[in-house]
């Protein structure tokens, strides 16, 4: 992991949401050029900057991270709801889950 996958990552989130870096630069509270300025390598945000930059995604640190997950902000939420549950509950999602991807049960 080197400064070109941060600087990449947001670059890639931002369009996606269809932001442009004025708009996320000033969304965030900074000047017109922050974002331009990670964008273009010549700096980094803050450890408590890409917190907030993560929070504005709407995504934890963890999905800004993984690439590999295409619904990772959906499984994210999920999760979310997920620890409010009983495990019985837990159960049925779990079996549910197996269902819709043509698994069979568990006991």
């Amino acid at each position: 992991m080197d400064t070109t996958f941060i600087r990449d990552r947001i670059t890639e989130l931002r369009l996606q949401k269809g932001i442009s870096e004025y708009k996320m630069s000033m969304d965030l509270g900074h000047s017109k050029s922050y974002v331009q300025s990670i964008s273009s390598g010549k700096s980094l945000p803050s450890l408590s900057e890409f917190l907030y930059i993560c929070d504005y995604f709407d995504i934890s640190p963890k999905a800004f991270f993984d690439t590999e997950s295409h619904n990772s902000q959906m499984h994210e939420k999920i999760n979310c709801e997920l620890h409010h549950l009983s495990s019985s509950d837990l159960k049925l999602v779990y079996e549910l889950v197996l269902r819709l991807n043509n698994n069979e049960t568990v006991e």
